[in-house]
């Protein structure tokens, strides 16, 4: 009689299980994401009547009549969103959280997901209830943060159960507006023979509380642990269940925090956050522009501003470069902040149409405030950054530039060039660089508008 097997193989991104290890899925054909989990064997149907009975109590509570509708029929009620309370989380939401929305929220340990959850609660408690789960932290321990913070939401229960069952049943007590699951790698289901934090029990979990928020339109905040590779822990899966995905980025040395969306159904992926860590906790950045050129240093050579949009909202960004000879067989090149492919290319077009001698330089380029920029209008600003380290001669204070560097050296056209270009006067700054078929029409007093065709007219801004 053939031994029955114990364990399984699924995979983290599809899902598909396997009595055998594949080094590639044999069903979505990524490789290595086979991980071994432990197998239950079907259960006799008499005694499965009796397990699907066991967890009735908030499968059948859940449950809600639906009906066909044409989508003209389909009224949407005022208050279909839900404002926070910190302006920056409800901006990268899309104006706040939806009704029966999951959103699941992730970063490295100690960046602040935690405390960001409890000053939401802060500001959403004085009118709606709210429901907290721990996992982690015991209620004494949240109760200390939460003096920490000065936090005293009169509507806010804490609950500190990783059995999903239980917390349903909790659920159809409280009956919340908002429930916050920290974190969906603690929580299991009787169901599955699998450890909490297994692909299985993620999805399981994850799925029942979807459901949840689907049937009784109550908005869900998942925090999701973060692995060694800097993606979300558990299957891949789990990201396009939920209708939000966002990263709580940032240095944990550093004040600042940024938190951007992947994925968001009910607004826009390119909009960010911007927060500072203070010992009460994180305060919004309302002005990001000044925070970003707070620390500039003037008449330093390799640094340039350039002002790029993230979302509907334009920043004044600080390019940093610094060229040196090289001690090694071949150049080494470091992005941060920016593509490194890009700033290779970037690069290697100085080096053919400039004749600048990059090959034998070490190039080191960096965003100032750990933005990240993925626009291509920060390529003036980068090429500037790097032609002034290389002759050691800073760019003007007041100069802003912005444009698309092509292969041939030419300056491509860019997009919000009025709003961009209004950020820049905002801030003080009397010199634009544009690319020569972004015409705009300003005041003369207010700025001076250069318009440049390639590189090499760029160049005459620092020689």
């Amino acid at each position: 009689m053939a031994k029955k097997p114990t364990t399984v193989y699924v995979c983290t991104n599809c899902g598909e299980q396997t009595v055998k290890w594949f080094g590639r899925c044999p069903s979505c054909s990524q490789w290595n994401t086979m991980q071994e989990e432990d197998y239950s064997p079907p259960v006799a149907p008499e005694k499965e009547n009796k397990k699907i009975n066991a967890v009735e109590r908030y499968q059948s509570k859940s449950t809600a009549k639906t009906s066909v509708l044409k989508l003209s029929d389909i009224n949407l009620n005022d208050e279909i969103r839900f404002k926070t309370g910190l302006n920056e989380f409800d901006r990268v939401l899309g104006g706040g959280l939806v009704k029966g929305s999951v959103v699941l929220l992730s970063g490295e340990p100690g960046i602040g997901k935690s405390t960001l959850l409890l000053q939401i609660c802060d500001k959403f408690g004085e009118d709606f209830k709210i429901m907290y789960v721990s996992g982690e932290e015991s209620q004494n321990q949240i109760k200390l943060r939460a003096q920490r913070l000065s936090v005293d939401a009169k509507n806010l229960y804490v609950y500190t159960e990783t059995n999903i069952a239980k917390i349903h049943d909790a659920l159809d007590e409280i009956k919340p507006d908002l429930l916050i699951i920290d974190s969906i790698q603690t929580m299991y289901d009787n169901n599955s023979a699998s450890s909490p934090g297994s692909v299985v029990q993620v999805r399981e979990s994850a799925l029942s509380f979807m459901q949840k928020a689907k049937t009784e339109e109550i908005s869900i905040v998942l925090v999701g642990h973060v692995n060694k590779e800097g993606g979300i822990a558990g299957p891949k899966v789990l990201e396009h269940m939920v209708d939000a995905v966002l990263y709580f980025e940032g240095e944990r040395q550093q004040s600042y925090r940024i938190i951007r969306a992947i994925k968001n159904r009910y607004g826009s992926t390119n909009e960010i956050g911007v927060f500072t860590m203070k010992q009460d906790g994180l305060s919004e950045v309302e002005n990001p522009s000044e925070m970003l050129l707070s620390g500039r240093l003037l008449d330093v050579p390799g640094n340039c501003a350039v002002s790029v949009i993230e979302g509907t909202r334009p920043l004044i960004a600080e390019i940093q470069a610094l060229v040196t000879n090289t001690a090694f067989p071949s150049p080494r090149r470091m992005a941060n902040g920016i593509d490194y492919n890009r700033l290779c290319m970037l690069i290697a077009v100085l080096e053919k149409r400039l004749r600048l001698k990059l090959s034998l330089q070490d190039a080191y380029v960096n965003v100032v405030g750990g933005l990240k920029i993925e626009e291509p209008s920060c390529d003036l600003a980068v090429v500037l950054s790097i032609i002034s380290s290389y002759k050691d001669i800073p760019v003007h204070n007041d100069i802003v530039a912005m444009g698309e560097v092509g292969l041939s050296g030419e300056l491509r056209q860019i997009s919000n060039i009025d709003t961009r270009v209004s950020e820049a006067i905002r801030l003080g700054f009397k010199k634009i660089v544009l690319p020569h078929k972004n015409i705009i029409n300003i005041k003369k007093s207010e700025a001076e508008i250069i318009y440049v065709k390639s590189i090499f007219d760029a160049l005459d801004l620092i020689v």
